[in-house]
């Protein structure tokens, strides 16, 4: 310990678990850091940021500035995806102490002749401390203040900023104190934070009842999805299907002739976890689709479950990675009362564990090194949490571009867990928020607490396992409302089509979540433009997400008042001046509201009594207003809700070629 460093470094923020994460950013961010930093006595500080890409030997520095009680902040730009170090250091800075004090000695009237002697003998120090260039510019301002024949003009020379500046970059630094440990952040690229996800069947785009759909019927069906806006398709298991316990349709026990059983029942003697379903196509097939999705600005997701079905390869080749029942039965997986008999979970504590990771491992890299960067990974709350640290961490040593999507419905310190092990993205909890008051607080607990430092929300309203109350019940109007609010309050959201876009609101039983006729057991014919669709509101919503950064995050959300219970109102605001957007949202799917709703003028640079435009980029309607209360009527069977654009700028008279 060197008991001469005499600064205290504290509260250092961002960090996650006292440094035991890593913090989430994308490329291009301003990394923020901010800490407390003070000294004993009286003394200036001088603080600066360290940071450097992880493996890299030099770190590069950046002066930190001093915000209030003795809070201090600096950052730096990050660059492409990978890992990164933080960390700060600080010292006393005795020639900016010198400044100080000499000018209120001067300012006194007292008799500043010694203090302009130890200025002086600090720049000659500081000198012997420099580089060739520094060090001459140093002797340089010794000589300069030795020469001054008048105290004012030594001292304003003494008290020139550029010369403090100069003192603390070439100052040694043996007496300062650093940071206990390196910070981490992890940078991934921008889909991370922005991305509109669509999910849907392969098997059921055969067109004709009975025709399994292939993977080439996917590569068909690209331009409708891009049209819709969506630029990732997420495809559930592509793999070979078990046939011993075999769900039928509606998850019956038994199977019937012709049933195509679950697609997460994977596989056979076809293969497994690296092979493609015969009827879907072949290797090169995906390979084609990947590449052709590319073309249309899409991207490939794949769905990665760690199960089994009892006929899959694994049971045969390695059957010390399951549970053998005393009657000589493989354990099916369970969650009792309930049953899954043509599932078979790994058993994570076998003692060949080591070799059951390098498995699994495997698996993400067969399908990154054919095109695949994007990967959905069906319940990572029930495997191990050192696993997925581990083979996250080796899946981006492989391909930093690679991003993973947590599906774990689960409670909420689990999902955060997962989060911070490296998941890039996390289902949540939306699906089940209806109300203003459960929307605004699970929003206020996503972007405003620590959660935002590692987790990236996907809102998604439904997918194949859940069809919430709210939409069995609420009609066309409340699919309308609920991916509104999806797609504008999360940067990231996704859908389960085409059932979602049809409105499709039966479930299996009343009390259930599942659909009725569900596509995870049966192949499923669509009519993907039938009636009564919202494909139209679905576009412009995609549109107006591409175009305004505004919608390009999650955590720039601020609620706002509005006079009705019914109605969310919240704005997403945005660096550039103008670019900020005020979303309303009728929540009631039956009834009109005419709603009143306060503008936060100041935030948007709106001056008292200014007059302003609002465009609402849904319905297309202008409208000017003063005042920081506006009326808009939101009717939920024509247009549950508006997204405003607001302009300060009014044409006046001069703005014209007649004016002249």
């Amino acid at each position: 310990m060197e008991g001469r460093a005499r600064i205290a470094i504290e509260a250092v923020h961002p960090q996650i678990d006292c440094g035991r994460f890593a913090v989430q950013r994308v490329m291009g961010d301003e990394m923020v850091v901010q800490a407390d930093i003070f000294s004993d006595g009286h003394d200036e500080v001088v603080a600066v940021l360290l940071y450097r890409r992880q493996g890299d030997e030099i770190w590069q520095e950046t002066q930190m500035q001093r915000l209030e009680n003795d809070r201090w902040q600096g950052s730096f730009r990050l660059g492409d995806p990978g890992f990164y170090e933080y960390s700060l250091l600080g010292w006393v800075d005795h020639f900016r102490t010198w400044q100080r004090d000499l000018q209120k000695r001067f300012e006194a009237g007292q008799d500043v002749s010694v203090d302009l002697k130890i200025g002086s003998s600090i720049l000659a120090k500081a000198a012997k401390e420099a580089n060739e260039e520094d060090a001459a510019k140093l002797r340089q301002a010794v000589e300069a203040l030795n020469q001054e024949p008048e105290h004012e003009g030594a001292v304003a020379l003494g008290l020139d900023p550029r010369l403090g500046d100069l003192v603390s970059t070439c100052c040694a630094r043996g007496l300062a104190t650093r940071y206990h440990k390196d910070l981490v952040v992890r940078v991934d690229r921008k889909k991370a934070l922005f991305s509109s996800w669509y999910e849907l069947f392969p098997r059921s785009l055969g067109g004709t009842e009975g025709r399994h759909g292939t993977l080439k019927d996917c590569v068909e069906i690209l331009p409708d999805i891009a049209e819709l806006g969506f630029d990732v398709l997420y495809l559930p298991p592509i793999h070979p299907i078990g046939s011993s316990k075999r769900k039928g349709k509606a998850n019956r026990v038994e199977a019937q002739p012709g049933d195509p059983g679950s697609p997460w029942a994977i596989g056979s003697p076809e293969g497994g976890h690296k092979s493609i379903h015969p009827e879907l196509g072949t290797l090169e097939d995906f390979e084609d689709l990947v590449r052709e999705a590319e073309r249309h600005g899409i991207e490939i997701a794949l769905d990665i479950a760690f199960q089994c079905s009892p006929d899959h390869p694994y049971l045969k080749e390695h059957p010390e990675w399951f549970l053998w029942r005393p009657d000589g039965t493989v354990q099916y997986a369970e969650n009792p009362p309930k049953k899954y008999q043509d599932i078979v979970p790994f058993n994570f504590e076998t003692p060949q564990w080591q070799e059951l990771w390098e498995e699994l491992k495997s698996i993400f890299f067969f399908w990154i090194d054919r095109g695949v960067r994007i990967f959905r990974v069906d319940n990572p709350h029930t495997k191990p949490f050192p696993m997925w640290e581990w083979i996250i961490a080796q899946a981006r040593e492989k391909d930093p571009d690679v991003i993973f999507l947590a599906e774990a419905f689960t409670r909420q310190k689990i999902m955060y867990r997962l989060a911070k092990l490296g998941f890039s993205q996390s289902y949540s909890y939306f699906a089940w928020r209806n109300s203003k008051r459960e929307l605004t607080d699970y929003l206020t607990e996503l972007t405003r607490s620590d959660a935002k430092e590692f987790m990236r929300p996907n809102f998604w309203p439904n997918t194949p396992d859940i069809l919430t109350e709210y939409l069995q019940y609420g009609g066309r109007a409340a699919f309308m409302i609920r991916v509104t609010l999806a797609a504008t309050l999360s940067s990231n959201f996704g859908i389960y089509g085409p059932a979602y876009e049809l409105c499709v609101p039966t479930a299996e039983a009343p009390g259930s979540e599942e659909y009725k006729d569900a596509e995870k057991y049966e192949i499923r014919p669509w009519d993907r433009n039938g009636a009564g669709n919202i494909r139209e509101l679905i576009v412009k919503l995609n549109r107006i997400r591409r175009e305004h950064a505004a919608l390009q995050e999650t955590n720039n959300v601020q609620f706002l008042e509005s006079d009705s219970d019914s109605v969310l109102f919240f704005v997403k605001t945005a660096k550039k001046q103008g670019d900020s957007l005020l979303v309303a949202v009728n929540l009631d799917p039956f009834r009109v509201r005419n709603v009143k709703l306060r503008m936060p003028l100041g935030l948007l640079g709106v001056l008292p009594g200014q007059s302003y435009l609002l465009h609402d980029l849904l319905g297309g309607e202008r409208s000017i207003w003063q005042g920081e209360w506006a009326s808009v009527i939101l009717d939920p069977q024509i247009g549950p809700a508006c997204i405003f654009r607001l302009s300060t700028w009014l044409r006046r008279e001069s703005d014209f070629d007649y004016y002249f």
